[in-house]
Parts: C-alpha cells; sequence; structure tokens
C-alpha cells in the first residue's frame, strides 16, 4: 500500500460499537484511543494487560476472554487487531474485509484496510500524521507540529464559529515582555494566535502583531508619559464590549500586565462585567531590561534586594545605600529630582546608575555615570522613554561600565566580600 493510495478522514465513534482482538500493549493503547472517541468497546483475547483488566473490572469496556470468532464481528463499526500472532491477525482482517467492516491490522500494515495515524491533540484541534508505515517517522512529525502550534507558531485561530450571539468571549491580559517578540511567553504567543481582537500597547512585541491574520482587528491604546489618548476606563470598556460580542480579545502589554501595567484595574473590570478573564505573565522590564546591559538587580557580595519604583516621590522610603538596587521605571523626565532625593537621603554620590534605553531592540542604548553625574550625561545626549535607570553597585557588573568601576572583584565563593584585583 503507498501513501498515495490513503484517503484521510475522520472516525466519528461516539456511542457505537467497536471491536479490539487481542490483550497485549499495542491493543491497550488502541482500546484506550477509542474510549476517548466514545466508543463502545469490546475486547476479544484469551489474556490482557493489568490496565485493560482494570478498564474492564471499571465497566468502561467489555473483556471476551477467549479465542476470536467470526461472529465477534457482528454489529461492529470499526475493528483493531492486534494479537501478535500474524495468523490470527490476517484471519481477523480477512473477515472484516468480508463483512465490509475497516479493519486495521497492526501485524502488517501494507495490507491492513485502515491505518492508524500519529494523533496530537491541541485546544480542540485534532492532529493526525501517517508517515508511509514509518511510526517513529509519524510521532515525530506529530510531535513538531504539535509544538508548533503550542508556541504559535502556527495558528490555531478558528475561521468558522457558531453564532456568537448570546454567548461571551474572552479576554486574555498577555505580557509581552520588554519588546524583542522572543521574549513573549509561549502561553502569550498561542492566546495571541488566536485572537479576533488585540488591544495593544505602544511597548511589547509590536512585530508579532504583523503576523496576525488580515481579519484579526487591531485596537491601538498606547500611551506616552503624560499623554494618554485613549484613557484606562476606554480601556477597559473596550476589553467588556468586544468580550460580550463573543470575540477572544487579548490585550498585548509591554512587560508584566501586573507590574505598573494596570493589569488589575483592566481583570477586575472584566469580571465586574461576567466575562472571563485570564492572565499570562510575562518579562518585566524592571528585570530584563538592566539584564540586556549585563546589570543584575541583585548579586552576591552587591545587593541583596531592589525597589522598583515610579518616581520621585516614592525615594523617599527605600534603602538609601549602594547594596540596595533602586530600578525607576518612567524616570527619565524626573531624573534630576530623582538623583536629588537619593542624594539627600544619603545615597553617595558616587554610587553608579545605569540607563538602558530601548533594552532588547536594536537600537539599544545604555549610558552609565554615577548620581552625581547621570543627569548631565542623559540631557547632554537626549535620553529618552522607553528608558529602565538602575541605581547601585550591581551597575559596577555590567560590561559597559568604565574601567574604573571596575576596581574591586566582587566573589561569588565569598559572597559579601570585595576582592581586589591584584593585576
Amino acid at each position: 500500500m503507498a501513501i498515495q493510495d490513503i484517503y484521510p478522514t475522520a472516525l466519528r465513534l461516539l456511542g457505537r460499537p467497536v471491536l479490539v482482538v487481542g490483550g497485549g500493549p499495542v491493543a491497550e493503547r488502541r482500546a484506550k484511543g477509542l474510549l476517548d472517541a466514545g466508543a463502545v468497546v469490546t475486547v476479544v483475547a484469551p489474556v490482557a494487560t493489568d490496565n485493560l483488566r482494570g478498564l474492564s473490572d471499571a465497566g468502561l469496556l467489555t473483556w471476551e476472554r477467549r479465542e476470536y470468532r467470526t461472529e465477534d464481528l457482528d454489529g461492529v463499526w470499526f475493528v483493531q487487531t492486534a494479537t501478535g500472532t500474524s495468523a490470527v491477525d490476517t484471519q481477523v482482517a480477512a473477515d472484516a474485509e468480508a463483512q465490509r467492516l475497516w479493519c486495521v491490522n497492526a501485524s502488517d500494515h501494507e495490507a491492513s484496510a485502515a491505518w492508524t495515524p500519529a494523533v496530537a491533540v491541541v485546544d480542540d484541534v485534532k492532529i493526525a500524521i501517517n508517515a508511509g508505515g514509518d511510526p517513529r517517522r509519524a510521532m515525530a512529525l506529530r510531535n513538531a507540529v504539535a509544538t508548533a502550534l503550542e508556541t504559535g507558531d502556527l495558528p490555531l485561530r478558528r475561521h468558522r464559529t457558531p453564532d456568537a450571539s448570546g454567548t461571551t468571549g474572552s479576554v486574555a491580559l498577555v505580557g509581552g515582555g520588554p519588546g524583542d517578540s522572543g521574549l513573549i511567553t509561549v502561553r502569550g504567543r498561542r492566546l495571541l494566535g488566536q485572537a479576533d481582537v488585540v488591544v495593544a500597547d505602544r511597548l511589547g512585541p509590536r512585530e508579532l502583531l504583523n503576523e496576525l491574520a488580515p481579519d484579526v482587528r487591531v485596537i491601538e491604546v498606547g500611551k506616552t508619559p503624560g499623554h494618554h489618548p485613549v484613557p484606562q476606563l476606554e480601556i477597559n470598556r473596550i476589553l467588556v464590549d468586544e468580550a460580550l460580542q463573543g470575540k477572544r480579545v487579548v490585550r498585548l502589554k509591554g512587560g508584566d500586565p501586573y507590574v505598573l501595567g494596570r493589569g488589575g484595574e483592566e481583570a477586575e473590570f472584566c469580571r465586574q462585567n461576567g466575562v472571563e478573564v485570564e492572565v499570562v505573565p510575562g518579562v518585566t522590564s524592571a528585570i530584563s531590561v538592566p539584564a540586556a546591559a549585563g546589570i543584575p538587580v541583585t548579586h552576591r557580595g552587591l545587593a541583596k534586594g531592589f525597589s522598583v519604583v515610579t518616581g520621585h516621590e516614592e525615594l523617599s522610603e527605600v534603602p538609601a545605600r549602594p547594596d540596595h538596587t533602586v530600578v525607576l521605571l518612567m524616570g527619565v523626565a524626573q531624573l534630576r529630582d530623582s538623583a536629588a532625593s537619593l542624594a539627600g537621603s544619603g545615597l553617595p554620590l558616587d554610587t553608579p546608575v545605569g540607563i538602558v534605553e530601548n533594552g532588547y531592540l536594536p537600537n539599544q542604548r545604555v549610558t552609565i555615570g554615577t548620581l552625581g553625574s547621570i543627569a548631565d550625561q542623559a540631557e547632554a545626549i537626549g535620553v529618552a522613554n522607553p528608558a529602565v535607570i538602575v541605581i547601585g553597585d550591581v551597575v559596577r557588573v555590567s560590561p559597559f561600565a568604565p574601567q574604573h568601576f571596575k576596581t574591586a572583584d566582587y566573589s561569588t565563593i565569598t559572597p559579601n566580600r570585595p576582592r581586589v584585583r591584584t593585576n
């Protein structure tokens, strides 16, 4: 039998009687698959695996503890033979052929009237692959396709849907990370590929929007510092209104939706209006963008903790020590005031400061100075948002730090004790 002779189809066996001849591991796998499809399964075999006996004891299938008889085929819709004895399997297949029943012969795939494909289920998609009678090849291909669907590399979005009137869709708050499309989570990308409507921020993995199907509607609600063209209450309303029309809505955000992203407000509004909402965490820029410049927010021997703030008003409440990292988000406009506030709280003016603009993007730029100099440096070169500002001794670890910052080799063997370089 050549692969060209195969006519792929899918059988609906719900409530229909089927026969499995054989009681070994192959018969067990096939019986379980048929049960999953809702078939009424009868197993005929003198002996059976422990699992098959357990299914029989639980009343999930019928086990006839004897040899096969031709009359076992009476009234069945589908046959699977897997006795491990070629002569028996051949006889079952011949009897099935005489009665015009489709039969899978596990002993001889070339002579078999039907083949069992390698199967995987992703969401409500069932993948079935035949590979010219090579089961390992079929399984490898099945796994690759399933992975591509699960990660969003292949589209899972529905195109033929039932009438959505009277039904409610859903909202997913998806954290897209700091901007690079490779930093969105697998779950987030998968949901994006299923979306009917995407409500998008200015930041986040914007290039993924270009991969959406032409009929996916993108609603732009991006904000810039001091300029919110779509107020938050209106964003909340958009999410609910679209979902109440039966749409799958993805709110695509930069970073993490629950880290200074107002995701909590959006989720609460959805729930108050009867809309199912899922929150998909993202890679927050507070940690990932400094990492793009080689700056850890904690480091043995330098810092055990860190604080994330959005403006200089909160700085009076954080420890003013070089060994406690301060991460400023949306802080470019207030940088001079923030530096003065930290200095006024006792943080030394020679404390290292790093600014990372457009983290992970092709136009990323890193500026490193001290608490006393960073505001002048930023103004001189025109530092602009999006940018993350890191204040503390951890900046010394960055490969972008000037050489005179690296006066100590901070040991990971003896934590919390600087080891002075000797060369």
